[in-house]
């Protein structure tokens, strides 16, 4: 049993079909020529700048006169617009689809708290009622919201998957068609434009009977909606000459503004089917953590009304003055500081050399002075003549000595002995050790100078490159198959997978003799092929390896080359190709 339609989303659809019904009647009234028309349908559809997709299979060898380009560029442009329209279109359905397939293969509890908490506030009241409701008449409301929830997203995959399954192989048959012609309409234009013509409008026909039994699907859930009981009616081509040789210029305008309106009918249809059922939107979906962050936004907005000055309280301004001075003194400590102490020690060497020579200088006039001392004392206590150069150690050992046997007398030998000039030997020796380590320890600090610099810094550092990880995520927008990072290379890869396993399930329906199924899955492999397509053109052409990686995948959308060659082609692609290389195995 299907869930009815709100009546909020009945009114947006009826307000959707009638503005495009009531913008149709007003056309409808201008005159206008076949060739105002033709330009009006053609501006209607194609943007200030045409959307880059998969290129037509046709051939531009021989183009010899002007009468054959302006023949061949009507029918290129209509097959262009039919091209992007319709990859448009299963784009968006797609998009749907594996929305609603992903909630589909979740658990019945998960389905259920789908449709009461990710459906907006109308659906969150009208569930919670229906439950109530089940639990005061004794029953299974738990189950029936479960069951209801499976039918929901149920008839929405259904309904979209079969519209994706006519789209697509509508796109299949058309690309086939073009590519059986694609270099007779070069050679031969007047009689391959005009069959050509004939076909596509047969293949309108052939598209308004696949698609007719989602209208009957549709039928019965619609209420006050009287104008979606309309059937999707194609326009037939004009009763022209269909058999001639040759039409006039005026016989195909009339067939290129038939094509020209039924891509607009169909293109309003699958609009109008695809806001029936498309996924809620992302305010929608958590439109519970919206509200939260609203209440406690405005909470916090009283809180600071509360505090600031309009209110006659001065907190705010305190809070702002006390913020703007720690601001302050961050920057001088981690910032400011530090680069001024890395510039005085990368800039300031010279100097710095300078001021350690003198050092090492004043310790040596200590030494010296030291070791004149002990020469001195050792040549007159022991009455020889001691060389200028002798250890200090051998001369500090006689002082040594000396003053051990002057400590036997203390009071006496200060006065008449030798005990007053040993211990100023020591004074002195004493004070050229701390003059050793002192300069030992400042060369230590000097040369850590630009270290500590560097982790006053620290704190500044991690704040600002975590500042441009976030600046350079949000540039990037790496979640799209068009971004530059890993995430992007990675969906990248996916749509190369993606189109080896639709290029093996066309072969398995070819060879299993399913003809529909075949033209479906080709289609589903133009959808897969056009997004690699436009995934990989800037970064292919910044690495130079563009027109190689575009001829393969042109091949790849040939309907006439070998399965097996085309899986050679997806492997070589994912091996070869620098845009679709992993970043592991970059060099």
């Amino acid at each position: 049993m299907a869930v009815p339609p709100s009546e909020t989303e009945n009114r947006t659809i009826l307000s959707f079909f009638y503005s495009n019904y009531l913008l149709n009647r007003i056309r409808a009234f201008y005159p206008f020529s076949p060739t105002s028309f033709l330009y009006s349908l053609t501006t209607r559809f194609r943007s200030t700048q045409r959307r880059e997709c998969l290129p037509l299979p046709l051939l531009f060898n021989s183009l010899d006169s002007s009468m054959i380009l302006t023949k061949e560029s009507k029918v290129h442009g209509v097959l262009e617009d039919i091209l992007e329209r319709v990859l448009i279109n299963l784009h968006g359905i797609q998009k749907n689809l594996q929305f609603w397939q992903s909630r589909a293969e979740r658990s019945d509890a998960w389905k259920a708290y789908f449709m009461v908490f990710e459906r907006g506030p109308r659906a969150f009241v009208d569930e919670t009622v229906k439950l109530l409701r089940g639990r005061a008449a004794e029953g299974s409301s738990i189950q029936n919201l479960c069951q209801s929830s499976s039918e929901y997203i149920n008839e929405r995959v259904t309904v979209l998957s079969s519209l994706r399954y006519s789209l697509a192989t509508f796109l299949a048959q058309v690309y086939m068609e073009v590519d059986k012609v694609g270099e007779e309409i070069v050679t031969d234009p007047e009689k391959k434009l005009h069959s050509l013509l004939i076909t596509i409008n047969d293949l309108f026909s052939t598209l308004e009977a696949s698609i007719g039994h989602l209208h009957a699907m549709r039928q019965s859930e619609s209420s006050v909606d009287g104008s979606y009981s309309m059937p999707l009616l194609f326009q037939k081509l004009p009763e022209i000459n269909q058999e001639g040789s040759q039409w006039t210029d005026c016989e195909i305008s009339d067939a290129i503004n038939s094509v020209y309106q039924n891509l607009h009918k169909l293109e309003s249809y699958i609009s109008f089917l695809v806001m029936k059922h498309r996924k809620p939107r992302k305010v929608t979906q958590y439109w519970i953590r919206y509200t939260c962050g609203a209440v406690g936004l405005s909470a916090c907005s009283i809180w600071l009304l509360q505090h600031s000055s309009l209110t006659g309280s001065s907190d705010l301004d305190n809070w702002i003055q006390e913020a703007k001075d720690s601001t302050v003194g961050f920057f001088k400590d981690h910032v400011e500081q530090p680069i001024l102490s890395i510039r005085d020690e990368l800039f300031e060497t010279f100097r710095k050399r300078h001021q350690g020579i003198m050092d090492h200088e004043e310790v040596q006039l200590t030494s010296n002075s030291l070791h004149r001392m002990l020469l001195a004392f050792s040549e007159q206590t022991k009455g020889q003549k001691f060389p200028g150069n002798a250890s200090d150690q051998e001369m500090l050992e006689i002082v040594m000595d000396r003053y051990e046997k002057e400590l036997t007398h203390p009071i006496q030998n200060l006065l008449s002995g030798e005990l007053a000039r040993a211990m100023l030997i020591q004074v002195q020796k004493l004070k050229l050790d701390i003059e050793t380590a002192m300069l030992e320890l400042n060369q230590i600090l000097r040369a850590n100078e630009i270290n500590f610099a560097i982790l006053a810094a620290l704190p500044a550092f991690f704040l600002s490159l975590l500042l441009i990880m976030l600046v350079r995520g949000w540039f990037k927008q790496d979640t799209k198959a068009e971004g530059r990072g890993r995430i992007a290379r990675i969906q990248r890869r996916l749509l190369v997978v993606e189109v080896e396993k639709r290029i093996i399930q066309y072969q398995i329906s070819v060879e299993q003799g399913l003809e529909r199924d075949a033209q479906c899955m080709f289609g589903l492999v133009l959808y897969s092929l056009d997004r690699l397509y436009r995934s990989v053109k800037r970064h292919a052409e910044a690495s130079g390896e563009w027109q190689c990686l575009r001829q393969d995948i042109i091949d790849l959308a040939r309907p006439g080359l070998q399965t097996t060659y085309k899986l050679t082609v997806t492997s070589r692609m994912e091996r070869v190709y620098d845009c679709l290389l992993p970043i592991l195995k970059r060099r």
